[in-house]
């Protein structure tokens, strides 16, 4: 299987090579309807060299391809859904610089599963058209504007003067997207990780280190911290708390709630967002629905549901009135419109919704299957306890098993974590 929860994604020239790269460009060239097709990327140094192969697949197949440039991966989603056309992101979204990954939207949605098996199929039998049907490959100049306009607009009501931010826009895609449309709202912003090289990409920085942020920001000041590809957003209270996605989503819910803008009273989340989140949102008269991990999941969700909020405790959250897919910049606008409107600080809206202790454990492994053996089966039912919930998964995105425990002990929860996550080590897969 080519597909993870998130596209493809691998160490590039190892599992994500320039062949394989130019096959899946050939065979969405292929799959796809329509003429055109948009490709992005994030500031890797492979992602040219993937772009190129990318591209190459694509126009083999009588696609025309639009190059956008470094623009974050709900950039090209925006983009996809306003042109009604499909769009390809070269990004490995969190991951260190060694890897890469192709994303695949198509009018603004992540492909179902059944369209990822299609590809799948065809990918390794390439077909190309004749000479005289080529598709052509240039550059699209209007992306970055086209983007950074369409979020001014969607905020034009949204006045951030006289606010300070600190920003990290971890070496990625929106070093420039978020600075730009925070600056035109009004906003005081200090950016943090924006000389992307080509390696620095998510290195000690960005919203999977937000401890970063948390030590370079000035003391009242809020912080907005993106991953690669910026379709995530952790915040930093005003001191120096971390706002991760469930409390994001807690402060989000109720203001749509009371604004009367939350769709049937419901948010739709996975099953490693906090029970806290649950009972918060349940004393509002709102329900949590949850899914499997992956925003894609999520989305799934929403849109099965009716629900206009959702999202990971990851920062990945989507506000599907205003976007198809997480958008960091939209989340982290969202969350700057209550801190204004309400005239509270960050670190009084957060505080309404309590967090109870969470241990995640990454274990390496050489075969996801580990977690479905019957030692790490059993590992788990002797851990269960009232109060606690365990879930034990493999990543989609990463070759490890993921050990999450969650209680309101976290002496306890870290051992239980620890004691399963040593099972996963020590089992010697055959």
């Amino acid at each position: 299987m080519l597909f993870g929860t998130d596209g493809i994604r691998g160490v590039v020239n190892e599992d994500l090579t320039p062949d394989l790269a130019f096959r899946v460009g050939n065979a969405l060239g292929r799959v796809f309807e329509g003429e055109a097709v948009l490709v992005g990327r994030d500031t890797r140094a492979s992602g040219e060299m993937l772009e190129a192969a990318l591209a190459a697949g694509l126009a083999s197949a009588g696609k025309d391809v639009m190059l956008c440039g470094i623009l974050p991966t709900p950039a090209l989603a925006l983009l996809s859904r306003k042109m009604e056309t499909a769009s390809v992101v070269i990004s490995a979204s969190h991951n260190p610089p060694n890897f890469n990954g192709i994303k695949i939207i198509e009018s603004g949605f992540k492909l179902p599963d059944e369209v990822e098996r299609k590809i799948e199929d065809v990918v390794s039998k390439p077909g190309y058209v004749s000479s005289g049907r080529v598709g052509r490959i240039r550059r699209f100049e209007g992306a970055f504007d086209m983007y950074v306009g369409e979020l001014i607009s969607m905020f034009q009501d949204l006045n951030l003067s006289g606010m300070s931010l600190a920003v990290d826009v971890a070496n990625g895609a929106a070093y420039k997207t978020t600075p730009t449309v925070l600056e035109k709202l009004g906003a005081d912003i200090e950016v943090f990780s924006n000389e992307p090289d080509g390696f620095n990409i998510n290195r000690d920085c960005g919203s999977t280190n937000i401890d970063f942020l948390r030590s370079v920001k000035k003391s009242g000041v809020i912080g907005i911290a993106h991953d690669g590809d910026a379709d995530r957003c952790i915040m930093v209270d005003e001191m120096g708390k971390e706002v991760h996605g469930d409390k994001i989503m807690g402060i989000a819910a109720k203001a749509m709630l009371e604004s009367g803008r939350l769709k049937g009273r419901k948010v739709v989340a996975t099953i490693l967002s906090n029970l806290a989140l649950e009972e918060f949102l349940r004393k509002l008269g709102v329900e949590l629905l949850r899914t499997r991990v992956g925003d894609r999941y999520v989305l799934e969700g929403m849109l099965k549901s009716g629900a206009n909020l959702g999202g990971e405790r990851s920062g990945h959250v989507i506000f599907l009135d205003r976007s198809t897919t997480g958008d960091g910049l939209i989340t982290a606008l969202e969350i700057l419109r209550v801190v204004r409107k309400s005239e509270k600080n960050l670190s009084e809206l957060q505080s309404e919704i309590e967090d109870y202790p969470q241990v995640m454990i990454n274990v390496p492994v050489s075969d996801k299957r580990i977690a479905e053996t019957r030692e790490v089966l059993e590992a788990i039912e002797r851990e269960k306890d009232e109060g606690y919930r365990i879930i034990v998964r493999p990543s989609g995105t990463e070759p490890v098993i993921r050990v999450m425990v969650e209680g309101k002990d976290p002496v306890r929860i870290r051992e239980k974590a620890e004691r399963i996550a040593q099972v996963v080590k020590s089992f010697d897969f055959e």
